[in-house]
């Protein structure tokens, strides 16, 4: 059990370390001395409270938070950095290509891009004929458009800059101009030390991934050890009290809510009055503030430190729509809705205003999907096996939805203004 809060510099770098998982000295020098200073404090925390090593790399100067979970959130990842917006997450060529962009910089730490193009399309060559490793073509040649050779140079950029981003390589120009000028000359200069403190999981050829089904392959990358690498084992350990345990309480960190009956168990650990106590001292330590009923729990970080996305903030129009379904929810009378449904209440909405979501006036059902995909990323919806259906979270009773406009509003349900969304909540 968490005896004490983390001093509050250390909170912040902890928050700070569940989102991005790494801290360098060059970059953030403020976070990376305040955990040197409470090195042992910090590490333990998350070791003992979390199950993830954290580890300080003293050499490089970078901290890196290795976190495991075997129920990987489904909308996490790296996402590519466009010049808006939040970016779309990383689609698994690009990660691929990733991986062999590090193997190829471990061998040789400062390489051309040319260089680069070639060593990758060599690899992929020589394994795309068993499906192990994608098509990678570079060049337009009989066979290969020009288009899928410029996709092919602009996947690998992506994966350049994922790297770069994360701090783990240097980049000497332009990225964005050698995807369409051939002969532009680019070097990628990396650090081994870095390389090897990027990787956390056992060797893939330890472990047998090639000969284990994808369905098996997360719970293999999460073991401890290798013969929790056995299935058996995995599921055993997922079973059991700690595995329980560490289930619940990484969600509690990571997720924005959890659900407490989510649970193998008939009594979810999030139920009980230790696994209760525990949750809320850990999200106390951290600065987090949840919201919590019998049923759901609702995790939000005051400091927008722990979480890239800002529901409810924002003005533009998808998010407004998110706001006006979330006020129809809790008074839905099902367990479930569909697109036909939120579709309905938004043509309902704009009888009464007009003017509101105007540029969807005709794509209403549009509006709907994009409003539905907003509350899935905050645990207020899940998606279910029909893509026009999300299942509705008990969350939903603890937002407060109100209106504030000029005038005064038709009495109704639904009192929604465009431009004019605050909220109340959680509650």
């Amino acid at each position: 059990m968490t005896q004490r809060l983390l001093d509050p510099d250390l909170a912040d770098a902890a928050r700070h370390l569940t989102l991005n998982c790494r801290i360098s000295s060059a970059e953030d020098p403020v976070r990376y001395r305040a955990v040197l200073r409470g090195r042992r404090e910090i590490t333990d925390f998350f070791r003992t409270e979390l199950g993830w090593t954290l580890h300080i790399h003293d050499v490089g100067g970078v901290v890196r938070l290795h976190k495991r979970r075997d129920d990987v959130p489904g909308d996490r990842g790296p996402r590519l950095q466009r010049r808006s917006g939040r970016g779309e997450l990383a689609p698994a060529q690009v990660l691929v290509l990733t991986a062999l962009v590090c193997e190829q910089l471990w061998r040789r730490p400062r390489i051309s891009l040319r260089e680069l193009l070639q060593s990758v399309a060599q690899v992929c060559a020589a394994e795309a004929g068993t499906g192990r490793l994608p098509a990678f073509r570079i060049v337009a040649t009989d066979g290969v458009s020009k288009r899928e050779a410029q996709a092919a140079r602009e996947n690998i950029v992506d994966a350049i800059k994922l790297l770069q981003a994360d701090g783990e390589i240097s980049v000497d120009a332009d990225l964005d101009r050698a995807v369409t000028d051939e002969n532009a000359e680019v070097f990628i200069t990396a650090d081994r030390d870095s390389l090897a403190n990027k990787f956390a999981s056992l060797s893939p050829t330890l472990l047998s991934l090639s000969s284990r089904s994808p369905d098996q392959q997360v719970a293999t990358l999460t073991a401890i050890s290798l013969p929790d690498a056995e299935p058996d084992a995995v599921a055993q350990r997922q079973a059991s009290v700690e595995g329980r345990r560490l289930t619940a309480l990484r969600r509690v960190v990571d997720d924005p809510a959890a659900d407490p009956e989510d649970d193998p168990n008939p009594v979810g650990y999030l139920a009980t009055s230790t696994g209760r106590e525990r949750a809320l001292n850990i999200a106390a330590a951290l600065g987090l503030v949840a919201s919590v009923r019998r049923d759901w729990w609702e995790i939000t970080d005051p400091t927008g430190t722990a979480s890239d996305f800002d529901f409810p903030q924002g003005r533009k129009t998808e998010r407004q729509a998110a706001l006006a379904l979330l006020s129809h929810l809790p008074h839905h009378g099902a367990s479930e809705v569909t697109a036909d449904e939120i579709t309905t209440s938004f043509e309902e909405i704009r009888r009464d205003m007009p003017r509101w979501a105007a540029g969807y006036a005709e794509r209403l059902p549009v509006l709907a999907r994009a409003a539905a995909a907003e509350l899935v990323t905050a645990g207020l919806l899940q998606v279910t096996s029909d893509d026009d259906r999300w299942q509705i979270t008990p969350g939903v009773h603890l937002w407060r939805v109100r209106a504030r406009h000029g005038q005064p509003a038709r009495p109704g349900r639904h009192r929604t203004e465009a431009d004019s969304h605050t909220r109340e909540g959680p509650a």
